[in-house]
């Protein structure tokens, strides 16, 4: 019995390899991904992003444990800084969340960025979507807390719930063209603390421009996740925004746009792939280098005679 075959039967063994294969970009890695997309497509992706040290783990665990009990099938890829010497997941969020582990439906996958700046890995998107491809019912995506707008999980997933703590008021207006943007649900979390009225009400003023544009609300809640508070109010909000975009058309929408992004970015790797092997190739970069330094020449002209060369090349 092939991977593929054990990973249609359910083999959490087998899952898991199929992840490696894809993160690892291993051969024909696009080939399985190919096979599995047909599988794929009724997993509702849910992303967590935020500052560091906002609780953004411990929402995901509770919240994870929440829909276990509705009986739904969960996948958790947890995004990780990368180590600079091994190119790993440097935090481990599995070990923060070891006791989801044992339930059952449950798949918790540590990725780290590579590289990638936007807060997401490389290959996050294929990755969850092997996990859909499994039978899960919701992924859950918990992105790199570094403070850096994280666009791409707006491409990644169908609600975005932005994770912030009181302390965040300080940062709100400097937050506001970036994480504040791309948000459908608000958590102000560990609430217990002082000021969490005070971002509360902030937060408030700034969404009444974006609540007058369109009929979802973009909710604020305030969590104290380590004690399990409110949780189920964030479930039931992110249950009302999946139902508001498919009632209104956004959830397709929004799909069809993911995959020509999707297209694109496929298209834009294998032209690199194509570029850097006839590169490696035909091409001393060397010594156009030595002549550039030497004043022959400026990096610009050579790039434009490299790209010259290969459309000669191609054409021929």
């Amino acid at each position: 019995m092939n991977i593929l075959e054990r990973f249609h039967k359910g083999d959490r063994m087998a899952l898991s390899k199929v992840i490696s294969y894809v993160e690892n970009q291993s051969p024909d890695y696009r080939r399985i991904l190919s096979q599995l997309y047909p599988k794929a497509g009724k997993a509702y992706r849910v992303g967590f992003t935020g500052p560091p040290g906002v609780g953004k783990s411990t929402i995901v665990d509770k919240l994870t444990s929440l829909l276990v009990k509705n009986n739904q099938r969960v996948g958790i890829i947890a995004v990780d800084p990368t180590s600079p010497f091994t190119g790993g997941a440097l935090l481990g969020d599995r070990i923060r969340m070891q006791d989801l582990t044992s339930q059952k439906g449950v798949f918790i996958r540590s990725m780290a960025t590579r590289g990638s700046y936007g807060g997401l890995a490389t290959t996050t998107k294929e990755v969850a979507l092997v996990m859909d491809a499994f039978g899960k019912d919701f992924i859950l995506i918990e992105t790199v807390g570094v403070g850096q707008v994280e666009l791409d999980v707006v491409n990644a997933c169908d609600t975005t719930v932005v994770v912030l703590v009181p302390e965040s008021g300080d940062s709100i207006q400097a937050m506001k063209a970036g994480l504040m943007e791309i948000a459908d649900i608000f958590v102000v979390n560990k609430s217990d603390r002082e000021g969490a009225n005070r971002i509360v009400s902030e937060l408030d003023m700034i969404l009444d421009v974006r609540r007058k544009k369109g009929e979802w609300e973009y909710p604020i809640i305030s969590t104290e996740a380590v004690n399990n508070k409110r949780i189920d109010l964030l479930l039931s909000n992110i249950s009302e925004h999946k139902e508001f975009i498919i009632n209104n058309h956004i959830f397709e929408k929004h799909r069809k746009s993911q995959i020509k992004s999707d297209i694109k970015k496929i298209i834009e790797l294998k032209i690199r792939e194509l570029i850097g092997e006839k590169i490696l190739t035909s091409l001393n970069l060397d010594e156009m280098a030595e002549k550039v330094f030497r004043g022959e020449g400026d990096p610009y002209s050579a790039g434009e005679r490299i790209l010259d060369d290969i459309n000669i090349s191609n054409s021929a």
